[in-house]
């Protein structure tokens, strides 16, 4: 059994934070790193709740529409996953021209950041949290992208890449376009804080006065557009955790050829298994090898998965054909030609593809019935 985590990874964990919503709280103190945030993000990217089981929940408790702002940001989930699906894998290129061109930024993260020794408080406090728990408040991601591109110059998805590796919730739609969106490579401008903004929104040891971002915003939109770097590395380093591409230590894998008409369980279906045949848990080999993932959401998921199905298989390449598998775009290459169940729509989906999120909400409206689709 693995030790305790911040985030159990049970449907039971999940529905109790769900049940904890506070909505109201959430709208008035959502940006403060010590605010009524819901931490539901693990559970909604690892399936085991549905974004169209929290709206109804929300809907049937609290009287929630989509005026409210936590369905609002909840609506951003669902625009970035509207994106993914009608860009690709372009979403993982800039979608148009930031500040600076592309090349104008260092392709690898330098080693002060990954090791959370900038000298700027803010940044370290981040990565430390980060690789503590695995999650940091939507917040910190922002303050932490934007002193990545902006300050060090470093390209973005260099750093979308890494946060992604060690995040509980990691999201590629999400995480790779929150990123691009810091940059400016996926919104009309750059996104930039300062110090003053940390002392607003964070607690007193994350305050950052006297450091590289105690400037005007002024001064740092001149930054953001001038091809130099803020120099870092003043701080005190802590070790990174490894990065895996494939099952940690510990962690075991099933021998043998799938069943063929396997009720397959994968990483981003962790609700349960679709029906069907008997369970069987799967990890996607060449996911992973373009992905890895931290030990702690290696440990995450398996351990939910081992609640399902058992020890998961490793699967080299696709899944047989008679299997079958919730959809989820992380897994769509590997049940090309299994039956993929589609999960129940959160929100109606536009007629077209849109260009930013005001248009996409104008769109779109919760959606009321799932047509017999897991929520």
């Amino acid at each position: 059994m693995s030790a305790p985590q911040p985030f159990e990874p049970t449907r039971e964990a999940a529905h109790a934070r769900l049940a904890a919503l506070q909505p109201e709280a959430y709208a008035r103190t959502r940006n403060h790193l010590e605010g009524a945030v819901t931490r539901l993000s693990p559970y909604l990217a690892h399936g085991l709740l549905g974004l169209a089981e929290v709206l109804q929940a929300l809907r049937e408790r609290h009287g929630l529409d989509e005026t409210h702002k936590l369905v609002q940001e909840l609506g951003w989930r669902a625009y970035f996953h509207h994106v993914w699906r009608h860009r690709g894998e372009a979403i993982f290129g800039s979608l148009h021209a930031g500040p600076l061109p592309d090349d104008a930024y260092a392709p690898a993260l330098p080693e002060d950041i990954r090791r959370g020794a900038t000298g700027v408080p803010a940044i370290d406090r981040a990565v430390r949290t980060l690789y503590a728990t695995g999650y940091l408040h939507n917040h910190a991601r922002l303050w932490l992208a934007s002193y990545v591109v902006h300050l060090r110059k470093v390209h973005w998805r260099a750093g979308a890449d890494w946060l992604y590796g060690h995040l509980l919730d990691g999201d590629l739609a999400s995480n790779h376009l929150s990123w691009q969106w810091v940059a400016g490579t996926g919104s009309h401008k750059p996104y930039l804080f300062n110090a003053d903004n940390v002392a607003r929104f964070a607690p007193r040891d994350w305050h950052s006065a006297g450091s590289a971002i105690d400037l005007s915003y002024e001064a740092l939109d001149a930054l953001a557009r001038r091809p130099r770097e803020v120099g870092g590395g003043r701080g005190e380093p802590v070790d990174e955790p490894a990065l895996h591409r494939t099952l940690p230590p510990g962690l075991a894998t099933a021998a043998g050829p799938l069943p063929p008409a396997a009720a397959l369980v994968h990483p981003w279906s962790l609700a349960g298994a679709p029906p069907g045949g008997a369970a069987v848990g799967v990890f996607f080999a060449d996911f992973h090898a373009r992905w890895p993932w931290s030990e702690r959401r290696w440990r995450f998921v398996a351990d939910r998965l081992q609640q399902i199905a058992g020890v998961p298989h490793w699967c080299e390449g696709p899944v047989p054909a008679g299997a079958t598998a919730w959809a989820d775009p992380h897994a769509a290459p590997w049940l090309a030609g299994a039956r993929a169940v589609p999960v129940a729509a959160a929100f109606d989906e536009p007629a077209r593809a849109c260009a930013s999120f005001t248009q996409y909400w104008r769109g779109t409206r919760m959606a009321r019935g799932s047509s017999g689709a897991r929520a």
